[in-house]
């Protein structure tokens, strides 16, 4: 935990329901009630690869991942404000939106831009982050 000069409080969180992170970045962040999260790839936590098959099957566990880091931190799917999604194929932005729409079913929709990039962790057509609204304190969720 790392405090600002303003006594604010930086909590870093972390699940074993999401794939561990590189040891440059945290699963997550929580900073006065508002949780950042890292971009999430198609990576199952179990089995530690990249989901087989559609572009669809690779953004749902990017979604169930940041599912589960939003909730480690106190936070949920429905609390979510902010969405980034990065493609490497902008052919895929239809499938994309067809996995995000089963996850975010409430009124409004977060805040959501998406870009198409040369390359991805991994080798990876798809990464998602996200930042919700989170309760204050939470501990890391292990």
């Amino acid at each position: 935990m790392a405090s600002s000069d303003s006594g604010d409080k930086r909590t870093a969180v972390s699940t074993t329901a999401a794939p561990p992170p590189l040891p440059q970045f945290s699963q997550g962040i929580n900073y006065n009630g508002l949780l950042f999260c890292s971009g999430s790839v198609g990576m199952d936590p179990e089995t530690k690869t990249l989901v087989e098959g559609s572009i669809k099957e690779r953004a749902r566990q990017c979604l169930r991942n940041l599912s589960a880091v939003l909730e480690a931190g106190g936070s949920g799917i429905d609390r979510v404000l902010k969405v980034n999604i990065y493609l490497t194929d902008m052919a895929n932005f239809a499938a994309t939106n067809e996995a995000y729409d089963e996850f975010f079913t409430q009124e409004p929709k977060p805040a959501r831009t998406c870009v198409a990039v040369h390359q991805l962790p991994l080798g990876t057509d798809i990464e998602i982050e996200a930042v919700g609204v989170a309760d204050k304190d939470v501990k890391s969720k292990i």
